[in-house]
């Protein structure tokens, strides 16, 4: 464990002119942080690094949070499971990625047809969100932050156009989140790789097609090297957040001081990545439709109704399986409800 002298520790040092006593120093704790995405992937990646240089600029260097390349300490997908089982101190993942432990997960990633960016944001932090997530996360010796907020994402990359449902059947498709289960009844065969694995199973034909992200971090895969269908709008994540998430025992003994600073490093980094992420994604699709080929494509009304009705379906149906997923689904749905009286009249169409 690289934790050590949370609280305020070490010999007390001659002040240069009063001659005083000075306070004891800190001494330096350093937590390593298991990434489920590499450090050069756009916005997904090079955020977990730019919040470690936040944390030990904002601490004076008396906190470090140290970033490890996915697979360096655990495998990606099991970077959050780590962290609950104490074998690594923290994680820069998504909580949809820990939703085999509980569905209810995804729930705190993202939600398809869900809340655009300001209004998942207003519900995670003065709606009830974020104290379900602490809730939630405890049961698993996880303490979670909020870390990154990213703009809507991309439906996929395709090979040929998509016209009809029968178009989609038989598909072969990463997917991520609760978006899979309603591709699952679309006749989809989907699986969850983790982003370093996804461009060569596309390659080698393991897949047929694959949503990811942004298109900023999309492009950064080169999808656009097999599939050059790429599909609009992201019905099954229009907006999302990533998380830091740090073993629970490993929290309680940072000191408050500590405490607060990865959370004002990951407010920073939630600002950060909803403003970067939404001015970074208009270059990055003119580069892939002027410099590859790509066709930017959009769902037809039919096809986006046809999803809406099965994720209702999903929902009916994880509700009435998972105590949990209803109470945080409920608490979002009546939050959007309330919400709905502002956000459609307080903005401009």
């Amino acid at each position: 464990m690289g934790l050590a002298g949370c609280g305020d520790s070490g010999s007390p040092q001659q002040g240069a002119s009063s001659g005083e006593a000075a306070a004891p120093a800190a001494e330096k704790v350093t937590l390593k942080m298991a990434s489920i995405f590499p450090a050069s992937l756009q916005l997904l990646g090079d955020s977990g690094v730019k919040l470690t240089k936040t944390v030990g600029e904002i601490s004076g260097g008396t906190l470090e949070l140290k970033f490890f390349e996915p697979g360096a300490l655990v495998p990606g997908l099991e970077s959050i499971p780590a962290v609950a089982k104490g074998s690594v101190e923290s994680a820069w993942s998504s909580p949809g990625f820990f939703a085999g432990t509980d569905t209810t997960f995804n729930l705190f990633s993202t939600s398809p047809f869900g809340a655009n960016p300001t209004e998942f944001l207003a519900w995670m932090y003065y709606g009830g969100g974020i104290e379900l997530m602490d809730e939630m996360f405890a049961a698993h010796n996880i303490k979670a932050i909020p870390c990154q907020m990213i703009p809507p994402e991309a439906s996929g990359w395709f090979r040929k156009e998509i016209k009809s449902l029968d178009d989609v059947k038989g598909m072969k498709m990463r997917f991520f989140g609760l978006g899979a289960k309603v591709m699952d009844k679309m006749g989809v065969a989907t699986q969850l790789l983790a982003p370093g694995d996804i461009f060569q199973a596309l390659q080698l034909g393991t897949i047929d097609a694959t949503e990811f992200s942004m298109p900023s971090s999309d492009e950064s895969f080169g999808f656009f090297q097999v599939a050059k269908y790429y599909y609009f709008p992201g019905w099954h994540q229009p907006a999302s957040f990533n998380a830091l998430f740090i073993n629970m025992d490993v929290w309680n003994k940072l000191s408050a001081q500590h405490q607060r600073i990865l959370e004002v490093a990951c407010g920073d980094s939630v600002r950060d990545g909803l403003a970067r992420g939404d001015a970074a994604q208009a270059p990055a699709m003119q580069r892939m439709v002027d410099k590859h080929d790509v066709k930017v494509m959009n769902w037809s009304k039919d096809m986006l109704d046809a999803y809406k009705k099965a994720w209702d379906e999903v929902v009916a149906e994880e509700s009435a399986a998972n105590p949990n997923f209803k109470k945080v689904y409920d608490s979002f749905s009546k939050f959007r409800k309330e919400y709905a009286l502002w956000g459609q009249n307080g903005y401009l169409k």
